[in-house]
């Protein structure tokens, strides 16, 4: 009765493990955000089983009974559009529940954008902190104000529609010289990483809309805080 959390493809079909591709053809069930957009990937591996949507506005309503369903003994795999379930993607609360109902658990690695993104910005990788979605309305400024006292890289998704207003959101909290870089469309045939300062990228995009599923990696704050200051000083 376990839930398998696989990661699907962010872009290239052939990112997904062969692990992956077995676990995905061993479960009853297979969970979708998409049906549409997950029959592609299964279609593609010649993967045959039941489909059940599961996504943002039916979980609440669906989730009971799955974990019934995984009590009764069978064995479900969560897959999403792209990337790992519970990033930035549907997936917490059903993990939440099988916890609680002693339900196994077991997340596979494999795709997900923020990582090659971080790596290949040329921006500290040793220490971040990664935020998803910046929220639409409520809590937007005070989650940018948060943003500008920190000093770890900060890896952030946005879609391409919103991109150019966060960049210049982020050109007046975190200011025009901090470095970043925005990165789009990877692993696809048309995949870049534009790397420059928060204004250059925000005059760049306003001229050439971009397409397709961005991720943003900003430079943190200069300098070091106090208490990492302290804790280096200490280990001398």
């Amino acid at each position: 009765m376990p839930l398998y959390l696989i990661p699907s493809p962010i872009g290239n079909l052939a990112d997904i493990t062969y692990r992956a591709v077995d676990t995905l053809q061993r479960a009853d069930v297979i969970l979708c955000e998409d049906t549409r957009t997950s029959s592609f990937l299964l279609k593609h591996y010649n993967i045959q089983k039941p489909l059940t949507p599961y996504h943002a506005h039916n979980e609440h309503r669906v989730t009971p009974h799955l974990i019934d369903q995984l009590v009764a003994g069978k064995t479900f795999a969560l897959i999403t559009d792209a990337g790992t379930p519970g990033i930035s993607d549907p997936g917490f609360l059903l993990i939440r529940e099988c916890l609680r109902n002693n339900i196994k658990v077991e997340c596979l690695p494999g795709a997900t954008a923020f990582v090659p993104a971080l790596v290949q910005s040329g921006l500290t990788s040793n220490r971040f902190t990664f935020e998803g979605f910046l929220p639409l309305k409520k809590g937007r400024q005070t989650m940018l104000k948060e943003l500008a006292t920190e000093y770890r890289t900060i890896v952030l998704y946005e879609s391409p529609h919103r991109l150019v207003k966060t960049l210049k959101e982020l050109v007046v909290y975190l200011g025009e010289g901090r470095q970043a870089a925005v990165c789009r469309e990877l692993t696809k045939m048309f995949e870049e990483t534009n790397r420059n300062t928060l204004q250059n990228l925000a005059e760049y995009y306003e001229k050439h809309p971009p397409k397709g599923e961005i991720v943003i990696v900003i430079e943190g704050r200069p300098g070091k805080p106090l208490k990492h200051v302290e804790a280096e000083e200490e280990g001398d």
